[in-house]
Order: C-alpha cells, then structure tokens, then sequence
C-alpha cells in the first residue's frame, strides 16, 4: 500500500510549527517538508459549533498558502487543536495563571480534544475534524504547579500534553485517537491521502 500511495502522494508540505505534528507526520514515511505560515488570524464567527472551530481554523490557514505553488503530487496538510471543556474552547494559555486555570477545569472531568485538518491538493481539497474524549484524574494544587513550572506548557491546547508528565499521572481514560490528543490524527489523514 505504502508504494502504491507514494506513486500519487510525493510529499506532504507540512505548514506547522508543532514539532509534535512534525514528529507524527515523519512516521507515515512519506516525504515531507515544514513550511511555517505567517501568523494567520484563528478567530472564528460566534455562531460556529465549538466542535467545528478547529476545522473551520485549518481550513482558514490552508488560505494563508498559495496553493499554486504546490507541484504535482504535493498535499499541504494545515491543523489546529482545540480543547473544548464544558461550553468552553481551550487555546493556548496566556500565560502560566491561565494554564493552571485550565488545569484546575480539566481536573477530575471529561474533555473533547478536536483536531481539524485540511489537505490540499492543486486542484483538489479535503477537510476533517476528530474528536477524542480525555478523562482526567483529580488533580491537586501541587501537581498542576510542577507541570506548569516545569514543562511550560503555553504552547499546548488547553495547557497539557498528553505525552508529558501530566498525561502519565493524570490521563484516567481515553476514547478514540491518542495521536489526535498529541495534534494529528494521522490513521485519519492517511485514510484521506489515501482517497486523494
């Protein structure tokens, strides 16, 4: 399957600055390039679904790419990872107060994780989004400070990475796709390279 694919799919232009979607989209060993964007404006109209926010953002940024630019064979692949908790979107934290504020409504409840991803072609464009529910344990005041202090985690949707220390002490249970938790559902974008 892998050769087959590779005859339709020569590369994957990456336009992320996460070096955990880097890390997950090295493993589909397709080649691949990063290609940061500029800063691309991620506000989105009130009336939108929370659940639909972070595809509408993928496919917001995929416009931030001239996509004629793209060869014959290239996919450009956007992201975004929300987190949403309740009738709130977790982004990125502000600032170290905000991520343990984020911390403290995660303890001890069920969350969404949603990771939205538009892949574009030359002349073709698909679009998706996977949800994955993250059960945490209770977490108490000194743990969430060590994780803060120590891992700096204001880079990170809802102020946590799966695959840090938080994720082992404090991850109860988990539906669906743990690499959507990380940033990429990549058996889903590989089902969908594998459509284009």
């Amino acid at each position: 399957m892998q050769k087959e694919m590779e005859s339709n799919i020569k590369r994957i232009i990456l336009a992320s600055a996460s070096p955990r979607r880097r890390e997950l989209v090295g493993g589909l060993d397709i080649p691949f390039d990063v290609h940061v964007l500029p800063d691309v404006d991620e506000s989105y109209p009130d009336s939108l679904p929370l659940l639909d926010v972070s595809e509408y953002i993928a496919v917001e940024k995929s416009k931030a790419y001239d996509a004629s630019r793209l060869k014959d064979g290239e996919v450009l692949l956007t992201a975004d990872t929300t987190v949403v908790c309740g009738d709130e979107i977790m982004g990125k934290p502000v600032d170290e107060q905000d991520a343990r504020r984020m911390l403290h409504e995660l303890s001890g409840r069920t969350h969404k994780v949603v990771t939205g991803v538009c892949l574009t072609m030359q002349n073709k464009q698909r679009h998706f989004s996977v949800v994955t529910e993250v059960t945490f344990a209770e977490l108490d005041d000194e743990e969430i400070d060590y994780y803060v202090g120590k891992y700096k985690p204001l880079d990170k949707a809802g102020a946590y990475g799966i695959q840090e220390w938080i994720g082992y002490i404090g991850c109860a249970g988990i539906k669906g796709s743990y690499y959507n938790v990380m940033g990429l559902p990549v058996q889903r974008v590989y089902s969908e390279l594998k459509k284009m």
